[in-house]
C-alpha cells in the first residue's frame, strides 16, 4: 500500500527538515536548535505546543475533531552521538566531534511529519499528544521526562515509539511482544592483587593471571547458566593493568556489558558475577570490588498495543512487509522508562538498500530519507485507527 498521498506531497519538505538537522547535531539535553526548530514548526501549523520539558523537550498537543476523551502519545528521540562523522554528504555535521549516527534527525522529522497531516486533517476522535524527547543516547530523557509528570500534564492512555534499523530492508516494519530490547547494564571490576618483580611471581598476587580467569568464568554464565534459546550477553570490553614488562601490577580493572531482555535473567547474571569474583578472590589470595550499575530497564511491548501497531504497519506497507515476530535486539532503549508507566510499543522501520548499508552508530550511518513518508504515514494511520473519527462527528 502507498504512503499517505498527502504526506508524499510534502516529502521534500521532510528532507529538507531532516538534512538540516543532521548538519547541526546536538548531544543530550543541548537540543537547543533542534527543540527550537520542531517548536517553531508545530507552532507554525497551529498545534499548541509546550516546551522546556526535560531541559529541552517538546509536546505539541492536537485535538481532533470529535470530543472524545481518548488519548495517544507518539514519542520520537532530538539527540545526536558524540561522535566524528567520516562519510562527506552535502549535509555532513557542521559540529566538530558531534554526530546524527542513529537516525534521531529522522525521528523528529517522522513525527513533524505527521504532526503536519494531523493537524491539517484532525480526522480523529481524541487527543494526540506528541513527544519529542531529548537525551537518549546515554543520559535517559525519557527516565527525566516521566520523572517530571510527562503523563500527569498530557494523559496518554497508550504511548508509542519508532527506530529505524539498518539491517531490515528498506520499508519493512519489525516487532514482536514482551521483551523486545535489552537492558543495558555496566559493571567495573577491580582485582587488588599484590605487585613485585616478574621474576618472582611465586611472592606476588598476580591481578593479571586472576583476571584472565575471571574473563574466562564470566563467559560461563550465559553458556552453563541460562537456557539456550534465552537472549543474553555479557561482554568485557576493557581490561587494564600493569605499566612495565619486568614487573607483576598490584592491580587489575576490567569492564563488561549485559544485555538482558527479562528481569529474571539480569538478576541472575548480576548474582553470578558477584559469586564468581568472590570466589576466584578467595582461591587467590586477593581482593575483588564488583560496581553493578543497572542502566535502562528492558523495553517490554505490551500485548495488546503491539497487536495494534501491527495493523497500522500493515496498513501502510502491506501485510507481507510487516515482521510481528522479530527477534529481540540486544541494543537498549530509554523509551523503556514510558512503556513501565503506559502501556504502548515500539517498531522498527527498516532502512538498509544497496545505498544505506551502514549499521547504526557507524561513523558513514546517514538516515534514508526514503523511508520519511512511510515512518509519518504509520503514525498517522496509528492515530487515525486508535482514535477513530465517528460518524456523527464528521
Amino acid at each position: 500500500m502507498p504512503v499517505i498521498e498527502q504526506i508524499a506531497d510534502f516529502a521534500d519538505d521532510m528532507t529538507t527538515w531532516r538534512r538540516d538537522i543532521h548538519a547541526h547535531p546536538e548531544l543530550g539535553f543541548e537540543e537547543v536548535r533542534t527543540s527550537s526548530i520542531v517548536e517553531e514548526k508545530l507552532k507554525e501549523w497551529g498545534i499548541e505546543t509546550h516546551t522546556g520539558i526535560a531541559k529541552t523537550g517538546v509536546v505539541g498537543v492536537i485535538r481532533g475533531q470529535g470530543n472524545g476523551s481518548g488519548s495517544i502519545g507518539l514519542r520520537a528521540d532530538l539527540d545526536a552521538l558524540p561522535m566524528q562523522e567520516h562519510a562527506n554528504p552535502p549535509h555532513r555535521s557542521t559540529n566538530d566531534g558531534k554526530m546524527h549516527a542513529c537516525g534521531h534527525d529522522g525521528h523528529t522529522t517522522m513525527l513533524l511529519g505527521a504532526a503536519r497531516y494531523l493537524m491539517e486533517t484532525r480526522n480523529f476522535d481524541g487527543v494526540v499528544n506528541l513527544i519529542f524527547q531529548p537525551a537518549e543516547e546515554g543520559p535517559g530523557g525519557g527516565r527525566v521526562m516521566v520523572e517530571e509528570g510527562l503523563f500527569d500534564r498530557f494523559p496518554c492512555d497508550a504511548v508509542y515509539g519508532m527506530h529505524n534499523f539498518a539491517t531490515l530492508p528498506k520499508g519493512k516494519f519489525g516487532i514482536n511482544k514482551g521483551g523486545f530490547m535489552a537492558a543495558a547494564d555496566e559493571v567495573k571490576i577491580r582485582i587488588e592483587g599484590f605487585g613485585g618483580h616478574a621474576a618472582l611471581p611465586h611472592l606476588c598476587v598476580d591481578p593479571i593471571a586472576i583476571g584472565v580467569q575471571l574473563h574466562t568464568a564470566l563467559q560461563t554464565i550465559i553458556s552453563r547458566n541460562l537456557e539456550p534459546v534465552m537472549p543474553a550477553v555479557v561482554s568485557v570490553t576493557q581490561f587494564h593493568a600493569g605499566s612495565a614488562n619486568n614487573v607483576v601490577p598490584s592491580t587489575a580493572n576490567l569492564e563488561a556489558s549485559v544485555r538482558t531482555v527479562d528481569q529474571a535473567t539480569r538478576d541472575m547474571i548480576r548474582g553470578r558475577i558477584t559469586d564468581i569474583c568472590d570466589g576466584l578472590a578467595k582461591a587467590h589470595g586477593a581482593t575483588i570490588d564488583v560496581s553493578y550499575r543497572e542502566g535502562y530497564p528492558v523495553l517490554v511491548n505490551h500485548a495488546h498495543e503491539t497487536d495494534r501497531a501491527v495493523l497500522a504497519a500493515i496498513a501502510t506497507v502491506g501485510e507481507d512487509q510487516v515482521d510481528g515476530n522479530l527477534k529481540p535486539t540486544m541494543g537498549s532503549e530509554d523509551f523503556s522508562y514510558m512503556l513501565e508507566a503506559r502501556p504502548g510499543a515500539y517498531i522498527l522501520l527498516g532502512q538498509g538498500d544497496e545505498n544505506n548499508v551502514h549499521p547504526l552508530h557507524h561513523a558513514h550511518y546517514d538516515f534514508n530519507d526514503e523511508i520519511l513518508p512511510i515512518g509519518a504515514s504509520y503514525w498517522a494511520r496509528l492515530v487515525e485507527q486508535e482514535l477513530p473519527l465517528s460518524k456523527s462527528s464528521e
